[in-house]
């Protein structure tokens, strides 16, 4: 038996079943689905820092919008405070490296 006591995609359970195994699961609290869906974050930033693989950017993302429904903004409305940022303090298309600052 492997103890993996962590948030998974949805059809985790059933593609276990698939693979003839069983596995034991629980729906969580709001407040316990924050909480995972954060630590999830974490884990899916560090297989992409690790891989640079586009599936695993694509995997953070996924768990971006969850926390978004979870938090319930809206996709529309999380653009729109990205937006937001982009214009008041800019992107990152021009590459920019800060290197030092001081006070005149």
């Amino acid at each position: 038996m492997k103890i993996y006591n962590k948030l998974v995609r949805d059809r985790i359970p059933q593609i276990c079943e698939g693979n003839n195994q069983v596995c034991k699961t629980r729906v969580l609290n709001d407040e316990e689905y924050l909480i995972e869906l954060n630590k999830k974050l974490q884990e899916e930033m560090k297989e992409y820092l690790e891989e640079c693989d586009l599936e695993e950017l694509a995997d953070l993302q996924e768990v971006v919008y969850a926390i978004l429904d979870a938090k319930k903004c809206s996709y529309a409305e999380f653009e729109k405070i990205r937006k937001a940022k982009a214009t008041k303090r800019g992107a990152f298309k021009k590459r920019i490296f800060l290197e030092t600052v001081e006070d005149k």
